[in-house]
């Protein structure tokens, strides 16, 4: 995979995170206001505090299974460099 690849794989990643918090930040419609039908009723009734909650839980756990994970790739990588060292002639 060249760089040019990788480029466009995290330019629309980033856009399509930026898109996603723009999506989620914005303001609820009004109720009785036009609109899709059904969804502006849906926004309402959505507990910000819950959902607060719920996305802060799940933050948490990724970061948690992130350091693990990274904690995991550093005992890998220093048994690496360990056998590399003890190998003669390299």
């Amino acid at each position: 995979m060249g760089w040019r690849t990788k480029f466009v794989f995290l330019l629309i990643v980033y856009c399509a995170g930026f898109a996603t918090a723009v999506y989620c930040l914005a303001p609820t419609p009004k109720q009785g206001t036009g609109g899709a039908a059904g969804l502006a009723g849906l926004a309402g009734t959505i507990k910000s505090e819950e959902l607060a909650r719920s996305v802060s839980s799940g933050i948490h756990k990724c970061v948690d299974l992130g350091q693990e994970a990274a904690a995991e790739l550093a005992k890998r990588i220093r048994k690496e460099i360990g056998k590399a060292q003890s190998e003669p002639g390299k």
